[in-house]
C-alpha cells in the first residue's frame, strides 16, 4: 500500500445537510425529546449520534405523543403520513429534501393531467414509498429495471409520464428511459431523470477516481441506495470494490497486493467515518500519500423550514 486517493466530491449532499440541521435546530428550540419518523437518513452513525442527543426514532407517528415535535425523514413521506400527524396535533417539521418534493410535485402535476405515471426506483426505498404514497392507489406503476420495462401493464386509455428515484445509476436510468421511450413513444419526463446533483456528482468522481486505483472503498450504509451505487460503479469499472459502514469492516486481506486504494463516501456518510478509514490505512501501512482527486467542489445549499429559521 503506497496511496490513498479521496474522491470529492463525497459525503454530505445539501439535503442531508439539511436534514441532519433540521433535527440539531430543532433540539436547541424545543429542546429533548424530539421525535424522528423513520431514519433521519440512512447512516446508523448519524442515527446513534441523534440518538445521544435527545432524539427518538419511531415508525409511525401513531408512537409520538400528541402535541409533541415529529420530523419527516429526508427521503420524504407518504401524504397519508401529514394527515396522521395532523390527528395527533402534532407539529411537523418537514426534513424532506427539496429534490424529492420536486418529484412528488412532478407526480401530482402528471396525475391532475390525467397521465398514469411510470416510476423507475427500488421497492421499499423510503424514498420510493414516499412519493408512491403521494397518489392513490394504482396511479404509479414502478419499475426497477429495463426487464420490467419489456413486461410494464399500464392503462391504455391514459397518457404516459415517468419520474425517477433520485438516487439512482446515471448510466442504468438512461437505458431504463431509452427503453421507455422506445416502447412508448409519447411517453413524457425528464431527460435524464431526476437524479439528484449529488447522485450525479458523486458518480462521476468515483468513475474518475477508478482509472487510477486499484480498490474502491466506499463509506456508506448498506441501505444506502446511493452508496451502494458507487460500489456497484467500481465493480462495473473492474475495480476490487468494497462497501463499508465504518473502519470496522475493513478486512486487512482486502489489502494484499493493492498500491492505490480510492475511497468515497455516500450522501449520508459524514466525513469523519472516511477520515477513521484514511487513518486506519496509514497507521497499518505508513508511510502512505494521501491525495484528494477534485472533479468539482459542490456549494449548492437548501435553506431549513420557515420554523426554525432565525
Amino acid at each position: 500500500m503506497k496511496k490513498i486517493v479521496l474522491a470529492t466530491p463525497r459525503g454530505f449532499c445539501a439535503g442531508v445537510d439539511r436534514a441532519i440541521h433540521v433535527v440539531e435546530k430543532a433540539l436547541e428550540k424545543f429542546g429533548a425529546p424530539i421525535y424522528v419518523r423513520h431514519e433521519i437518513v440512512h447512516n446508523q452513525f448519524v442515527v446513534d449520534t441523534l440518538k445521544d442527543k435527545g432524539v427518538i426514532f419511531v415508525d409511525e407517528v401513531n408512537e409520538v405523543p400528541e402535541g409533541s415535535v415529529v420530523i419527516f425523514s429526508a427521503h420524504g413521506v407518504a401524504e397519508h403520513i401529514y394527515a396522521d400527524a395532523e390527528e395527533r396535533h402534532l407539529q411537523v417539521l418537514d426534513a424532506s429534501c427539496p429534490l424529492v418534493l420536486k418529484v412528488h410535485y412532478s407526480a401530482k402535476r402528471h396525475f391532475n393531467a390525467g397521465r398514469h405515471i411510470i416510476l423507475i426506483g427500488h421497492a421499499g426505498h423510503a424514498e420510493v414509498e414516499g412519493t408512491i404514497g403521494q397518489l392513490p392507489d394504482g396511479a404509479i406503476t414502478l419499475i426497477r429495471n429495463e426487464a420490467d420495462v419489456a413486461t410494464v401493464k399500464v392503462p391504455e386509455d391514459k397518457e404516459l409520464a415517468y419520474i425517477t428515484q433520485t438516487t439512482l445509476s446515471v448510466a442504468e436510468t438512461r437505458k431504463i428511459i431509452d427503453a421507455l421511450k422506445s416502447k412508448f413513444p409519447n411517453i413524457i419526463g425528464p431527460d435524464a431523470g431526476d437524479l439528484c446533483y449529488a447522485t450525479g456528482n458523486r458518480q462521476a468522481a468515483v468513475l474518475d477516481l477508478c482509472q487510477q486505483v486499484d480498490m474502491l472503498l466506499v463509506v456508506g450504509a448498506k441501505n444506502s441506495s446511493n452508496s451502494s451505487r458507487l460500489m456497484e460503479l467500481g465493480l462495473e469499472q473492474g475495480i476490487k470494490s468494497h462497501l463499508i459502514a465504518t473502519v470496522k469492516d475493513l478486512d486487512p486481506t482486502w489489502f494484499e497486493n493493492i498500491e492505490t486504494v480510492g475511497i468515497s463516501s455516500g450522501a449520508s456518510a459524514p466525513e469523519v467515518l472516511v477520515q477513521e478509514v484514511v487513518d486506519w490505512i496509514k497507521e497499518k501501512f505508513n508511510p502512505v500519500k494521501v491525495e484528494n482527486l477534485v472533479k468539482l467542489v459542490e456549494n449548492t445549499k437548501f435553506n431549513l423550514p420557515k420554523a426554525l429559521q432565525d
